[in-house]
């Protein structure tokens, strides 16, 4: 029987300098594959698999799409790119963002599960909000292990808290503690694959990710696992399914794009941010042409029109504070308690 053989790693906020402590410690002839998928800035070069090069003893790189899977070595999500495994080779691709990200935790984790079953280690580390949550329920549904850093330690604590909120977690450790774990389980036998099938949202989900769908085929697979809401997607404007029953809370619209609760509200706060800006916008342009107006109603010696556009200009401008005040109080606060580290709105 193969070992656990295939280990993912996700990692947000703080996560370089986690990984950092992992791989450096790793053995150069580990009999495992390392996926890694850190959460970054999509329009800014990675320097990732050259700082973890340096620090450790595998090599590390940003894969091409299609390369093939070796173990002793690092593959790591290039900026803007999903991170996927297919047996035997990994696939790069720009599918649709999921909880905002791309690369996505849960996509990689998801399409592991699906490709390896029971032979997957998944570990997730210190990060905001809760990708990797679900991607590490697709592993243990398929048998793989679970493992989350020890909250207390974590830079970030959002993600591990998460997923030790909705995952049945097989260990919680210190960063320090991880390596050596990951070497005992790559030498240990997996449980036989048949014992833990895929299930149908494992399968649909990572082939929407790997766009292996077209648009019938995408709607009457979404139609099977999810029920559609009154909700449009925050990304897109599209339609929105919540994909089963099972917690955390989760949707995704007819594009693709996917959300957990948190990762929802948060975007739909932005959202709703963003329209108020562009209405206050408007409504100081309205402002300086009722000014502009009353200056050239007054002119006219039209004094009582003059006084109209000033009195209209003047409750616009109490209009504006109104709501210039609700986002600066309102919104900003709301967003820092979802997006905190003491976990999760659902």
């Amino acid at each position: 029987m193969p070992g656990h053989d295939i280990i993912v790693i996700g990692a947000s906020a703080g996560g370089l300098k986690a990984l950092g402590v992992i791989v450096s410690a790793l053995p150069a002839d580990i009999n495992a594959a390392i996926l890694i998928v850190q959460h970054l800035d999509p329009n800014r070069a990675s320097m990732i698999p050259d700082i973890l090069t340096e620090v450790g003893s595998l090599p590390a790189s940003h894969p091409k799409d299609g390369e093939k899977l070796q173990p002793g070595r690092i593959y790591v999500a290039p900026p803007d790119h999903h991170l996927l495994v297919n047996q035997g080779y990994v696939r790069v691709v720009r599918g649709p963002q999921e909880n905002r990200f791309r690369p996505a935790v849960d996509a990689l984790f998801r399409s592991a599960a699906l490709a390896y079953g029971s032979r997957v280690v998944g570990a997730v580390l210190t990060g905001f909000l809760d990708d990797g949550t679900v991607g590490l329920q697709a592993i243990k549904k398929r048998g793989g292990v679970a493992i989350v850093q020890d909250p207390k330690e974590a830079e970030y604590p959002s993600m591990v808290k998460n997923a030790l909120r909705f995952v049945k977690v097989d260990h919680c450790l210190p960063l320090a503690e991880i390596p050596a774990l990951l070497v005992r389980l790559s030498t240990e036998s997996a449980e036989p694959e048949e014992a833990y099938p895929v299930t149908k949202e494992i399968e649909i989900e990572s082939k929407i990710a790997e766009q292996q769908l077209n648009t019938q085929e995408f709607l009457e697979n979404v139609e099977s696992i999810g029920t559609r809401t009154t909700y449009t997607c925050p990304e897109c404007n599209g339609s929105i399914w919540q994909i089963g029953d099972e917690d955390p809370l989760r949707f995704r619209c007819h594009t693709g794009h996917s959300f957990t609760a948190d990762a929802f509200l948060s975007e739909q706060t932005q959202n709703l941010e963003n329209a108020l800006w562009s209405a206050i916008r408007v409504m100081e342009e309205k402002v300086t042409f009722s000014r502009q107006m009353a200056g050239r109603m007054k002119g006219h010696n039209l004094q009582k029109a003059a006084l109209k556009y000033e009195d209209h200009a003047k409750s616009l401008d109490e209009e504006v504070s109104l709501i210039r005040g609700i986002i600066l109080s309102g919104f900003a606060t709301k967003r820092t308690e979802i997006e905190n580290e003491e976990g999760t709105f659902v």
